[in-house]
């Protein structure tokens, strides 16, 4: 068995006579276009081999392409006329892929073998309570060799216990390294390695035991103006974590594994074959660009739209919006009941092409005014780029864009103080409403939106 990375968390995995295709993501720009593959790519879509297995483990965008998915649907020549695309139970996926005409769409389950073209193929499942939606890691058996991508899940021992069960030591396997700190700099969250969380990872690799296993599943950079988010982001690197695993369990080979390297598996043993693959290859290696650096400079935000006469439009919706409108959705809300009790103090910040203006509301006031300009207090902050709060009132963008490339800033000081007592909000539980995320939520509206505006725009024209 061969598998070869693409970029990021793409593999072509090829035995014998069959090609296996996942998380399926050629182009730049993923990810509600805010990100580019890092390290760089040249891929020469022509000389890709036939593809007779498509695999799609969830819906993150940097694992789930729109633009690929079309392009792939297309007349191509990728994918064989009789392609088996493998997805999960997930309503808003299966809709993009029949709304993409994909066919032969087989819906998988946790620990379901199915036996396809030569392959064993058996989906394990992830105890991710963060998305609402199913993701799946795959275990791929040719009957010789077992190989595992774990993609993004978060596995137990019970999970890897039933694993080895089925396969006995994986052969090969694609482990998670790299806790993404995404949208941590604008959520004001600790911007450091979270240490249960990385722990975690090794414990992982360890328990499973492979005979071999690369770092998998991270490979991008922000681009252009969301540059700066690259020293937040990224809080190790695939040397790092090899380090660490080597220390941590030293019978377990390892190596780096990018773009164009080609892992060869067979019952001897492990050969990676650096920039073999005759599609792929690095372009540039521009991982320096990713280092962990969070005490940098911080650019402040600002309007993304360009034309002044665009931008004179969108800021007086937006300042109709909050004057007019604002405070009536978010009474309506259940969240006032926290804003009252704690006496918050709400900042609102709006940053057009010429600097920004500010509007507040206090919730341990008489009356529920938006207030023009700073009252001289502040428990609840939230910045926003005209662009970006324009777009939100149109349903024309999603958090996953908004919240996580630094368009979009906040912080939280919530306490109460009553008759010489002091008491602070320490979020143990749950998190703080914020008022625009009440008033404009996330969740599966917003992201079948979202997912369907891709459709539109890349069916049929990439």
């Amino acid at each position: 068995m061969i598998t070869t990375l693409i970029a990021h968390a793409c593999l072509l995995i090829q035995s014998r006579d069959t090609t296996l295709l996942t998380d399926p993501v050629f182009f730049d720009y993923l990810w509600e276009e805010c990100n580019v593959h890092c390290p760089s790519i040249d891929l020469d879509l022509a000389k890709l081999p036939k593809v007779d297995i498509l695999n799609t483990p969830h819906r993150h965008q940097d694992h789930f392409d729109i633009r690929t998915l079309a392009y792939l649907a297309g007349d191509t020549g990728i994918l064989a006329p009789d392609v088996v695309v493998l997805a999960p139970r997930d309503e808003i996926l299966l809709d993009v892929l029949k709304e993409l005409e994909f066919k032969n769409v087989v819906v998988v389950e946790d620990f379901k073998t199915l036996e396809i073209k030569g392959l064993t193929l058996t989906h394990t499942p992830s105890l991710n309570k963060q998305d609402y939606f199913p993701e799946h890691g795959l275990l791929v058996h040719d009957g010789e060799v077992t190989l595992w991508n774990q993609v993004d899940t978060i596995i137990s021992p019970d999970i890897i216990k039933y694993m080895q069960r089925l396969y006995g030591q994986l052969d090969f396997a694609h482990v998670r390294y790299l806790p993404l700190l995404e949208g941590n700099f604008c959520f004001h969250n600790p911007l450091e390695l979270p240490m249960e969380e990385y722990s975690s990872y090794l414990k992982a690799a360890s328990a499973c035991r492979p005979k071999f296993a690369v770092p998998g599943s991270a490979g991008f950079k922000y681009r252009d103006e969301f540059r700066f988010l690259n020293q937040y982001s990224f809080p190790t690197t695939q040397e790092q974590f090899l380090r660490d695993l080597a220390d941590f369990c030293p019978e377990i080979k390892g190596g780096v594994f990018n773009p164009g390297d080609r892992a060869v598996i067979t019952r001897e043993g492990v050969e990676i074959q650096k920039a073999a693959a005759e599609f792929v290859k690095i372009k540039e290696n521009d991982g320096y660009e990713i280092e962990f650096k969070p005490v940098s400079e911080v650019p402040p935000i600002r309007t993304l739209t360009q034309d002044k006469t665009q931008h004179e439009k969108e800021w007086q919706a937006v300042v109709d919006f909050i004057e007019n409108r604002l405070v009536g959705l978010l009474v309506e809300k259940k969240a006032v009941q926290s804003w009252v009790e704690w006496k918050v103090v709400y900042q609102l910040e709006v940053f057009g092409q010429d600097g920004s203006e500010i509007w507040c509301l206090d919730f341990a006031g008489e009356n529920a005014d938006i207030i023009k300009g700073r009252i001289g207090k502040i428990n609840l902050y939230e910045g926003i780029a005209c662009s970006e709060f324009y777009n939100l009132i149109q349903n024309e963008t999603s958090w996953d864009y908004v919240g996580i490339n630094g368009q979009y800033r906040t912080f939280k000081d919530i306490y109460r103080i009553r008759l010489g007592e002091f008491e602070h909000w320490t979020g143990t539980e749950k998190k703080f409403p914020q008022p625009l995320t009440e008033v404009f939520p996330a969740g599966q509206e917003m992201d079948r939106a979202k997912f369907m505006r891709d459709v539109k725009r890349w069916k049929g024209n990439v």
